[in-house]
């Protein structure tokens, strides 16, 4: 899977369950998710529910950071890096 499919479903996702009642909202693949008020610490835990579900990546408590899960771009990346390397491993 291409990062740019992982922002896309991932954009959607965030927009269905954290900006429904604000859908004037643009988010950029750079934007802060944190830093934006988009999601909290319980929305993070949301957020990872998704990534695994979603794109079967396992993510581990010391994956849990703002590199990697920080804005749209950098689970994109983080994402498609696991899937990749999953693939090669399998």
């Amino acid at each position: 899977m291409t990062a740019a499919q992982v922002i896309d479903r991932t954009r959607q996702y965030i927009t269905e369950n954290f900006l429904y009642m604000r859908r004037d909202i643009v988010l950029g693949e750079d934007d802060s998710l944190l830093e934006r008020g988009i999601i909290d610490s319980m929305g993070v835990m949301e957020l990872v529910a998704f990534i695994e579900e979603r794109f079967g990546v396992a993510v581990g408590d010391e994956d849990v950071t703002e590199q990697n899960l920080g804005s749209l771009g950098a689970i994109g990346a983080f994402v498609s890096a696991r899937t990749s390397s999953d693939a090669k491993v399998a």
